[in-house]
């Protein structure tokens, strides 16, 4: 996928549930880009200030014409901080995603849209315009939760039906999101716990060897939490959608753990084993079963 990977990556350190998406709202085509090429014969340019800078965003340093491309980036921040997530949503590709939703099923994903809202900054600094033809390229000064500086980054548009819409996903997204309409959300908060979940136990496979390597024993998540092997996350299905569960063998020289979906359907499908082969060496193996632990 095209810019995003480098968005999902960063939102992920900070937030588990929707973090292969939300991340793209409130800082879209978030790494930091140089500034773009074109050809001035053929496009409107308006630039001002896009020099990479630590201080807080300022607001608009260039001239935003109603309904241009820059004032739908604005409307679009604006919506996501004031809470009016589905108005802001409008404004992108992801449309076809939320526009089925009722306000019932929008809330189930509101404690992370809020999360996101948080990190807006009140004032975005729009520093650039270029439109060409049907297409155009919004430069704002944004905040890098890598970097934890803020840059001049790019967000792309498309003219449609005669109105700007931001393009959050590429076209191979879009289709999906086109073809899963509402079911898109959920399918994708599914597929990124299920990511996680494997994670999480490779995790935890590493965690057992290092504590094993100093204590000549394996450990339950308490105390691979207090050494700083693992972190806090595993004991909960909030942030992860998934439970985690470890069992020691009597000698607590051998283990083997599972994850399996807290709200099968919703929250994950795939059930995950972690276990040690005859030599030694852990292995994480899925199925669909049901919801139910691959081994007791």
């Amino acid at each position: 996928m095209m810019n995003s990977k480098c968005i999902f990556r960063s939102f992920r350190k900070r937030f588990a549930p929707l973090s292969a998406l939300l991340f793209v709202f409130a800082f879209v085509y978030g790494c930091s880009v140089a500034e773009p090429k074109t050809d001035a014969k053929t496009a409107e340019v308006k630039a001002g200030n896009a020099s990479e800078t630590t201080a807080p965003p300022k607001g608009a340093t260039i001239t935003i014409d109603p309904n241009g491309p820059a004032d739908t980036v604005r409307a679009f921040y604006k919506g996501l901080r004031d809470k009016k997530f589905r108005e802001a949503i409008f404004l992108t590709n992801l449309r076809p995603a939320i526009e089925g939703l009722t306000d019932a099923e929008l809330k189930d994903f509101s404690l992370d849209f809020e999360a996101i809202a948080g990190d807006i900054p009140t004032e975005i600094e729009i520093n650039g315009e270029i439109i060409s033809g049907d297409t155009a390229t919004v430069t704002a000064n944004l905040p890098n939760p890598e970097s934890e500086k803020n840059e001049v980054q790019q967000i792309k548009l498309r003219r449609q039906n005669g109105i700007w819409v931001i393009l959050t996903v590429d076209d191979e997204a879009e289709k999906r999101i086109k073809l899963d309409g509402k079911s898109y959300f959920y399918n994708l908060r599914i597929e990124t716990h299920q990511e996680e979940a494997k994670k999480m136990l490779e995790r935890i496979s590493n965690a057992q060897l290092a504590y094993s390597l100093q204590n000549k024993s394996v450990a339950e998540f308490p105390v691979l939490i207090d050494a700083g092997y693992l972190p806090d996350d595993v004991l909960s299905s909030q942030s992860t959608g998934y439970n985690y569960v470890v069992t020691l063998d009597a000698k607590k020289v051998g283990y083997f753990a599972t994850a399996t979906p807290a709200e099968y359907g919703r929250s994950g499908r795939l059930s995950f084993l972690l276990e040690l082969d005859n030599k030694g060496i852990s292995r994480v193996t899925s199925k669909d079963n049901g919801g139910k632990p691959m081994k007791k």
